[in-house]
C-alpha cells in the first residue's frame, strides 16, 4: 500500500510539473507576442484580425497549426498599397477562440469566415486560403457563395488524403478527453522538443526562415489550447471533404490555384491539377518551393493574389 501511494503521489507531482510548465510557457509566450490587431464577437467564437492598406478587400485564412503570422510574414506589405489586406486567426487559433461546443468541421469553421465577412461589412472581398485554410475557404464558396467574389488558394488541401502527413500524425488524438490531457501534459515539451523537426519538414525543401518563431507567430503553438485545438481541426477536417469534392463542378465564383511543385505536405497532383477536372475554368499556377509559399515565397504568393484580386474586381466592375 505505502509504495502504491507513493506510485500515485509521485505521478500526481509530474503531472502538475507538466502542467504548471505548460502554463509558465505559454504565458512567456503571449508576453513576448501579444496580440496585434482587433477581436469581433461572431456566433460561438471571437475573433481576432489584424488590417493593412486600403482598396478592394481581401481577407487570408491561415491553415492547420498556423495564425495570421503566416500571411504576415512577407505577403501582407506587398499587397497593402493597393488593397484592404484582413488576416484573421482562425477561431482556435493565435488569439481567437471559439466557444468549447462550437463546430471545428469544414462548414462549422466556413461559417465563422462567412460570419466575420458580415460582422466587417465587406462586400464580396476575395478569399485567401492557405493548406486547410483552403479546404475552409472551399467550403465557405459553396455553403456561403454570395459573401465572396472569389478565391485565391495557396497549396490548398481540397481532397481526402489517403492517410494523414506524417509530421501531423502526432496531432491526430480522436478522443477529446485524451487530447485535453496530452495538451495539458506532454503536448508543449513534445513541442519544444520535437517542434523544430516538425517545422522544417513542412517547410521542406526550403529552409525555416530564421525570424519565423518571432515574427511568423510560430512560438504561439507552444501553448495548451492551440496543441488542443489543431487536434481538434485535424480530426474534424477528414469526414466533411468527401462530401466539398462531390459539390467542387457547381462553384460559383472564381477560383485559383497556386501550387509549390516541392511540396512534401500535400501533393500538388492530388491538390491542385485534379481540381482543373472538376472546376471549370480554374486557373492554377505551379511554381518551385514547397509548402509553405507564403513564408517561403512571399513576392510570387503575393504576385499570385494579386493577379486574382485584380481579375475578380475587373470582372465585377464590367457586371456593374
Amino acid at each position: 500500500m505505502t509504495i502504491l501511494l507513493w506510485a500515485l503521489g509521485a505521478t500526481a507531482a509530474v503531472v502538475a510539473g507538466l502542467v504548471a510548465f505548460s502554463a509558465c510557457t505559454a504565458w512567456r509566450v503571449e508576453k513576448a507576442l501579444p496580440p496585434r490587431g482587433q477581436f469581433v464577437d461572431v456566433p460561438g467564437a471571437r475573433i481576432h484580425y489584424w488590417e493593412k492598406g486600403a482598396g478592394p478587400a481581401i481577407v487570408m485564412v491561415h491553415g492547420l497549426g498556423g495564425q495570421s503570422g503566416n500571411f504576415a510574414f512577407g505577403v501582407v506589405e506587398q499587397l497593402m498599397n493597393e488593397f484592404r489586406v484582413i488576416v484573421i486567426d482562425r477561431p482556435g487559433a493565435g488569439y481567437s477562440t471559439r466557444e468549447s461546443d462550437a463546430s471545428a468541421a469544414l462548414k462549422g469553421q466556413a461559417k465563422f469566415v462567412a460570419d466575420f465577412i458580415k460582422a466587417l461589412g465587406l462586400e464580396r472581398p476575395l478569399l485567401v486560403g492557405h493548406s486547410l485554410g483552403g479546404a475552409i475557404s472551399l467550403a465557405v464558396a459553396l455553403e456561403f457563395p454570395d459573401t465572396i467574389g472569389g478565391l485565391a488558394l495557396v497549396a490548398p488541401l481540397t481532397h481526402l488524403p489517403p492517410q494523414t502527413p506524417e509530421m501531423f500524425r502526432p496531432l491526430d488524438i480522436p478522443t477529446s478527453a485524451v487530447r485535453w490531457i496530452v495538451s495539458w501534459t506532454l503536448g508543449v515539451p513534445i513541442g519544444i522538443l520535437r517542434g523544430p523537426g516538425i517545422v522544417k519538414r513542412i517547410f521542406a525543401p526550403e529552409s525555416v526562415p530564421k525570424e519565423f518563431a518571432t515574427r511568423g507567430g510560430g512560438l504561439l503553438s507552444l501553448r495548451p489550447w492551440n496543441f488542443y485545438n489543431v487536434s481538434t481541426d485535424l480530426v474534424a477536417a477528414s469526414p466533411g471533404l468527401p462530401g466539398l469534392v462531390e459539390r467542387y463542378p457547381t462553384l460559383r465564383v472564381p477560383v485559383g490555384i497556386l501550387y509549390g511543385t516541392s511540396d512534401e505536405v500535400l501533393d500538388y497532383r492530388e491538390h491542385g491539377e485534379s481540381m482543373q477536372k472538376k472546376v471549370p475554368g480554374l486557373q492554377l499556377k505551379l511554381v518551385e518551393g514547397g509548402h509553405m509559399l507564403p513564408v517561403t515565397r512571399p513576392e510570387v504568393s503575393a504576385q499570385f493574389i494579386r493577379e486574382q484580386a485584380r481579375a475578380e474586381h475587373a470582372r465585377s466592375a464590367s457586371q456593374n
